[in-house]
């Protein structure tokens, strides 16, 4: 920590020798704040001349701001023209102090493809004039009335001179902070907005079931007290054009990022769905809880979550909805599922059929595979999809097999696939070859996936697969999962089997146990399994280091007039000055040689030499 004071007060030092005296206090509370969070070994290597630029031209920009309007810089710094530099292009942004800022900003350069190098976003209070000019620049812990909290963020990602590339970065940050400025601005709005729903549906009851009612209630409570974070609203009718439903934007009422100037006359998405889909605006329940077909640029980049609400006349008929577009917060997602409403009575309704007596081994499994059940799909999965999951799951006991459980979106957006997989045999390949299984069987467009590892043998893999509406693929279900089993095998596994199929499942088990890493890289990429199986027979035939096996075969692919032979030799390695000339003598030509060292375990190692004979 004394190399970074060192440093910033060689900053601070050259912050009073070359500003003005009246701005020497403002400017140097501004560069102590600036670099107050920021780790040592993101400054070590830089010169304080550049520390000092970084945070001067930063000030500079700030110093007028007119209010209620953010500030952005995307440049190159050069140090004959900026008076410092940088080997990354800089994004500069000074705006009113509000939440989402941080996440929104890194979400849009990393969408834009930049890699990012470097994010300061200290806070800091200041005072500005009536023309937004910076009057002063308070300390953290300041409290005075008329101070206003800004939010300074610098950004350096992968150097980028093209000013079309510039200027397209420049523009998404743009639209993002004006987005997070809506949906914050509007969030109070939108709060009231879930408060006059229930209001509404206390004082004038739909239709439906009465604990379907309250379930529904106690959710839109749930959802307002901080269990999600609001990102936009609009309300829609439900009309019928040229004998089609359709959901017409209701004028005035869009809010958050769902605001007018980006209304169209009627919803698109529900547009894209298919006649037999949309009938089911009519049917008689509250609320719509699924995914929207967008990914958030505010705060997480997942996709956004979808709660609509049904508007009902006096009749009973359904004339229109009420949709609130966001994100569940984390809160949401480390409540017990037996007090988050919709889904506890879901969860209750899988232990009631699932008739485990009460604290039983099976209960308590039932409970976790629930709790860690993946939150989004507990509130758009139904009760009986889910009994049915949860029962394949609880069914697996830890066996190291790996299972494919597929839902259907009711919209048919999407298709939700849990995948479950041996841990040891989970990485990064074999997440790739699934989702590009599931991608090609599913017709998905687009694909979103999570992992869980736990103690547990097996990992969990979550793929969302995206679709065209309207378009549903011809599927197998077992069909899929047999090629994602295909696409896990490894040679050990191949190993495993032929050695049972030949030796029988003691023997087999107890050879496959010695084997199992005993063969190099090498080996298994010029040999198949089956292979490896003749040739530990061969191996366990040897009694001592003065014993050698032999092998003559012909490989398939090869000219009839090729052989190829292999040596088996306990101990050292046999010196192929030996070998080579007995060969030539008996009228061969040794093409090609390959020495493989095998090491059983608890026992010596084997060299087995591959020699192409013509």
């Amino acid at each position: 920590m004394l190399v970074k004071d060192e440093l910033l007060d060689k900053v601070v030092s050259r912050v009073r020798e070359q500003l003005p005296e009246d701005q020497v206090p403002q400017v140097e509370e501004f560069v102590r704040q600036y670099y107050t969070w920021i780790p040592l070994e993101d400054l070590a290597d830089r010169s304080p001349i550049d520390v000092y630029g970084a945070a001067v031209a930063h000030w500079s920009f700030a110093k007028q701001r007119p209010p209620g309007t953010p500030k952005i810089r995307v440049y190159n710094p050069l140090f004959d023209e900026h008076g410092w530099q940088s080997t990354h292009t800089v994004v500069e942004i000074v705006n009113d102090d509000m939440p989402f800022l941080v996440d929104s900003t890194r979400m849009a350069a990393n969408r834009q493809g930049f890699a990012i190098h470097l994010m300061l976003h200290p806070i800091m209070k200041v005072r500005r004039d009536g023309e937004g000019r910076l009057v002063e620049v308070l300390p953290h812990d300041a409290e005075d009335e008329d101070a206003i909290s800004e939010s300074i963020i610098h950004i350096e990602v992968d150097r980028q001179t093209e000013p079309a590339v510039l200027q397209e970065l420049y523009d998404c940050i743009e639209s993002v902070l004006k987005q997070v400025r809506a949906a914050v601005e509007d969030w109070p709005d939108m709060l009231e907005r879930v408060s006059s729903i229930i209001s509404e549906v206390e004082e004038n009851p739909p239709p439906i079931e009465a604990d379907d009612l309250a379930e529904a209630r106690s959710l839109l409570e749930w959802i307002s007290d901080d269990h999600f974070t609001f990102l936009g609203y609009r309300e829609y009718e439900l009309v019928t054009e040229d004998e089609e439903d359709v959901l017409k934007n209701v004028p005035g009422t869009g809010l958050g990022i769902l605001r007018e100037t980006s209304a169209r006359p009627v919803s698109q998405s529900f547009a894209k769905l298919p006649p037999e889909v949309r009938m089911l605006a009519h049917e008689p329940y509250l609320l719509n809880l699924t995914k929207a077909n967008s990914r958030a640029i505010i705060h997480r980049p997942s996709y956004m979550d979808y709660v609509g609400v049904k508007k009902f006349d006096d009749s009973g008929e359904v004339i229109g909805e009420r949709r609130f577009l966001g994100l569940y917060t984390f809160s949401a997602y480390s409540k017990s599922v037996l007090d988050t409403p919709i889904v506890r009575r879901k969860a209750r309704y899988v232990l009631d059929r699932s008739g485990f007596p009460p604290g039983s081994h099976n209960e308590k499994d039932m409970i976790e595979i629930l709790e860690t059940y993946p939150r989004d799909e507990l509130f758009q999965i139904s009760k009986e999809e889910l009994f049915e999951t949860s029962m394949g799951i609880l069914h697996l006991q830890e066996r190291q097999h790996i299972r494919l459980f597929v839902r259907r979106d009711t919209y048919g957006r999407f298709f939700s696939c849990l995948v479950f997989v041996p841990r040891e045999r989970y990485n990064t390949e074999i997440r790739r070859r699934m989702q590009d299984i599931l991608q090609r069987a599913l017709g998905g467009t687009n694909v979103e996936f999570n992992v869980r590892l736990s103690e547990s043998v097996l990992a969990r893999l979550h793929f969302t697969i995206y679709t065209t509406p309207g378009e549903v693929p011809d599927y197998d279900v077992d069909d899929i999962e047999e090629r994602l089993v295909e696409a896990t095998r490894s040679w050990t596994d191949n190993l495993y089997e032929a050695l049972i199929e030949h030796f029988g499942e003691e023997l087999g088990t107890e050879l496959f146990r010695k084997y199992r890493e005993a063969f190099p890289p090498g080996y298994r990429d010029g040999f198949l399994a089956r292979t490896a199986v003749a040739d530990i027979r061969k191996i366990e035939e040897l009694e001592s280091e003065d014993d050698i096996g032999m092998s003559l075969y012909h490989p398939l692919e090869e000219p009839e007039n090729f052989l190829g032979f292999k040596l088996f030799g306990l101990g050292e390695q046999i010196s192929l000055s030996d070998i080579l000339p007995l060969l030539e003598d008996m009228g061969v030509e040794v093409v090609d040689e390959r020495p493989h060292k095998i090491e059983p375990v608890g026992s010596p190692s084997v060299w087995i030499y591959d020699f192409g004979l013509v």
